[in-house]
Parts: structure tokens; sequence; C-alpha cells
């Protein structure tokens, strides 16, 4: 009994005090002309999974589907609710499950982080047991290698590696400013902020691997 949405209330009546849940923050946006437009709510929900797994006292609920993506509305397809949203929808998700022991909110969208950045200060300043996890793996920051090799272990059939191809590779910090002005199609026509070339699943697993392991020495 992993997922809440397979249980019913008197299921997880029997079991919430004893059990953390872990609510996944995503959104639907552009992800270069290789990736499809949730690939951050797939790999969170991915991470999710694992985190769950072998453990009868983590739950999850279903993924968060919208984020805040303003940066990417310069693509068809993207859907933004934006920030101030965003995060009155985690702080109504987080208080909503105050039965439970705890509540980790999982992000992998980095456009989430102010809207995650609001909800956690008001949210523990009300004395919530919530925990924020915010992976972060070295490297591309869009569409790039990374994500490329973590769809290519997780969904590959989602891939369409033979449009892969290099975008703007200038450091994120030297690109924030002009990305929140002016939006990545701005500074880069494919929406992709990297280089998805020589991406493998092998890559993709172990990187997912690290991601779970870091989350665990941070916690312990």
């Amino acid at each position: 009994m992993t997922r809440i949405a397979d249980c019913t209330w008197p299921e997880i009546a029997e079991v919430a005090h004893r059990s953390d849940i872990l609510i996944c923050a995503g959104s639907l946006e552009q992800h270069g002309p290789h990736l499809p437009l949730d690939v951050d709510t797939v790999i969170g929900a991915e991470l999710a999974r694992r985190w769950a797994r072998g453990s009868p006292d983590r739950l999850v609920a279903p993924a968060l589907p919208l984020g805040a993506s303003d940066e990417h509305l310069g693509f068809p397809g993207t859907i933004s609710i934006g920030t101030s949203v965003t995060a009155d929808l985690v702080i109504a998700a987080v208080r909503s499950c105050s039965i439970f022991r705890s509540v980790v909110v999982l992000s992998w969208h980095g456009g989430n982080a102010d809207a995650l950045a609001v909800a956690e200060t008001i949210l523990v300043s009300e004395g919530r047991h919530v925990s924020f996890w915010r992976p972060s793996v070295p490297g591309d920051a869009h569409a790039g290698r990374i994500e490329t090799s973590i769809m290519l272990a997780i969904a590959p059939d989602r891939v369409r590696l033979h449009l892969a191809a290099p975008g703007t590779t200038d450091s994120l910090a030297s690109l924030m400013s002009t990305l929140r002005s002016d939006g990545v199609r701005s500074v880069s026509p494919s929406g992709v902020l990297g280089d998805p070339t020589g991406a493998s699943p092998e890559e993709g697993e172990a990187l997912l691997d690290a991601v779970l392991q870091d989350r665990k020495e941070r916690v312990e």
C-alpha cells in the first residue's frame, strides 16, 4: 500500500498516524524537441516511488501536475499556474495531511523553488511536520544530458532521441537574469539548456541512485 490513490479511507485511517506521505510538486512545460512536457512530474513521481519502495510506513500522493513555469510560456504546450498559486496549492495540500506522521514535499522542477520557499516558511511557522526535498544534480539545467538520461532509464519509449541536440550550454547562473526577464526562448530557441547528446539509461539509473542516496544521508 504505497499509492494513497489506491486506498480506501478506512485503510488510510488505520496507518496514517505512523506513516509519512510524499507530495510531488510537478510541472507541465517544454523540454526541448526530444522530451515530453511532463518530464519534471514523471521524474519526481519516480523518485517518490523509489523513496517509498520497501517501506510500509511511506505513502505517496498523486503528483501535482502543474507548477510555476512562466519562463517557458514562449513554447506551445506549457501550462503555468504561477508562483503564488503553486505556493497556495502546496500549502493547502500539506495542511490537509495533518493526520499523517509527517509530510515530504518533493519537486524536481527548479521553477517551483520560489513557491516552495514561501510554502516552507508558512508551514514551518505553523508547526507542521513537513520537510522539503529539492533534488540537485550538478550539470546541465534543462532537457540536457541529466534529464534525458533519467528519462531513458524510466520511460525510454517517451524519448525522441533522434531529435536530441545541444541547446544553450552557458551556465545557468550566467543566464538567470535573462531567463527571468525574457524567458527560456530568448536564450535557447529549442528550449534546451545543456547538451543531451551522450545520454544513456545507465547514466540515468546512476543519477537516480545518487539523488536517493543524498536524500538518505541528509535525513539520517
